[in-house]
C-alpha cells in the first residue's frame, strides 16, 4: 500500500437538541474526492470535549433509542461536577467516554467498507455548542 494521508474539516450545525447527525455521504464524498479506488482507512474525529462519533444504524429508530439511552445513562440534571453551561451539561463531559471522539474504519476500492446497515454518525447532545467541526482524514 503506498502511504498518502489527506484530511479534510467539516463544519456542522448541530442545532440547540440533541442531535445524531448522519456523516456517512460526507464521508463517502471526501473519498471519492482523495482515495481513488485505493485501499486504507478513514479516520473520523471530532475535536470537541462533548460530542463523540458512532457507527450504526439510523433511520429505523436506532439513533432516537441512542439518545434515549444516554439520556437514562447521562441525566441533565445538577449531579455533575462540572457545572458551566446550561443545566446539567457536565453530562456533556462525560459523553466522549461512553461515545468516543474518534472511529476508525476501513475503506476497500475508494468506498467505506461498512455493512449493510451501519452508517457513521455524529452524536452531540451539548445544546450549549450548536457550532462543530469533524476532521476526516484518510491514510492509504
Amino acid at each position: 500500500m503506498s502511504e498518502r494521508f489527506s484530511t479534510r474539516i467539516l463544519d456542522l450545525t448541530t442545532g440547540s437538541t440533541e442531535t445524531v447527525t448522519d456523516l456517512t455521504a460526507e464521508c463517502e464524498r471526501y473519498l471519492a474526492d482523495v482515495a481513488g479506488s485505493g485501499d486504507g482507512l478513514l479516520n473520523v474525529f471530532v475535536p470537541h470535549a462533548t460530542a463523540g462519533v458512532a457507527v450504526l444504524e439510523t433511520g429505523a429508530g436506532s439513533d432516537d433509542d441512542l439518545l434515549a439511552a444516554l439520556r437514562e445513562l447521562l441525566p441533565a440534571d445538577d449531579r455533575w461536577r462540572h457545572r458551566h453551561g446550561s443545566p446539567g451539561h457536565g453530562r456533556d463531559h462525560v459523553l466522549p467516554a461512553l461515545v468516543p471522539p474518534h472511529a476508525t474504519l476501513p475503506v476497500i476500492g475508494g468506498r467505506l467498507a461498512l455493512g449493510t446497515w451501519q452508517s457513521v454518525c455524529l452524536v452531540d447532545t451539548n445544546r450549549d455548542n450548536p457550532h462543530r467541526q469533524v476532521r476526516l482524514s484518510f491514510l492509504g
